[in-house]
């Protein structure tokens, strides 16, 4: 694209979860490869009273334009990880935003009709896979899929140097669950 056909980037995302399903991973990510596009970023974790098992929510703003706040009320997209993230996320969503939900743990379906939704069952694509622990990718994924906020090989990028030589045994499991949910969004026609 030329820069004169170039869209826009100002996304508003919330990523929330239980303590170790890895929400502020996945918000990291997504940070890191809004700051590897030299776009403007913010990120901000939020723990509950425990870390693993209390809530752990992340929110992140990416944008071609200065920052004026990292607050957000109304997020343009979402994935949720857990139950209680569903009930309190989903109704705050913008009209026209997108809601990310791991069927696997959260049961309900959505009421609202003015956001796009996909649903993607991350724990047990996970298991599938072989680990539970990239659940959150799968869902990064699938939201990259349907809102490329970021480009997919700038989070493959700084996947890459986050996991570092230590744990690059485990690049290529993370890179294969980002690509699953992919595949998986880019299959579901479910919009507002």
């Amino acid at each position: 694209m030329s820069e004169g056909t170039q869209k826009h980037i100002h996304e508003e995302v919330i990523i929330s979860g239980f303590g170790g399903q890895g929400a502020l991973f996945a918000g990291q990510l997504l940070t890191y490869a809004g700051m590897d596009e030299d776009r403007s970023v913010t990120w901000i974790p939020s723990y509950g009273p425990e870390m693993r098992g209390g809530t752990a929510h992340c929110t992140i703003i990416i944008s071609d334009e200065p920052i004026g706040s990292p607050i957000i009320y109304n997020p343009t997209s979402c994935i949720v990880l857990n139950p209680e993230s569903m009930d309190k996320y989903e109704p705050l969503i913008k009209p026209g935003g997108f809601l990310v939900v791991n069927t696997s743990l959260v049961r309900r379906k959505s009421e609202r009709k003015d956001i796009t939704i996909v649903e993607a069952p991350a724990n047990d694509l996970a298991n599938e896979m072989g680990s539970t622990k990239i659940a959150n990718l799968i869902l990064l994924g699938a939201l990259l899929a349907r809102r490329p906020i970021v480009a997919l090989d700038s989070v493959e990028r700084v996947l890459a140097s986050k996991l570092g030589a230590r744990k690059a045994h485990l690049l290529e499991a993370n890179v294969a669950a980002l690509q699953r949910g992919t595949v998986l969004a880019a299959h579901q026609l479910v919009e507002p």
